[in-house]
């Protein structure tokens, strides 16, 4: 099933990711853009990483991200703003 539609981010992506490390939802669009656009899936990656499919609880916003996930989210990455 899509969580954006607007880069065709899957929730089997959001997952991989979370196991990878990614426990934020900018965590999630570093690793692959999902809320970067209209916003309108945040929610959705926030519902899925409160649901322990984050891998890294001891990771919180603000700390050096784990190995492969970028710091930052670079291009159009304004619409996180509000999700944090």
């Amino acid at each position: 099933m899509y969580v954006c539609s607007c880069f065709g981010v899957t929730e089997q992506q959001v997952k991989k990711h979370a196991a990878d490390g990614a426990c934020t939802p900018r965590q999630i669009a570093s690793a692959c853009k999902a809320g970067t656009d209209c916003g309108g899936c945040v929610r959705r990656i926030q519902a899925l990483l409160g649901r322990g499919d984050c891998s890294r609880r001891d990771h919180v916003e603000g700390r050096t991200p784990p190995a492969g996930v970028p710091a930052t989210l670079g291009g159009r990455g304004t619409r996180l703003a509000d999700a944090a």
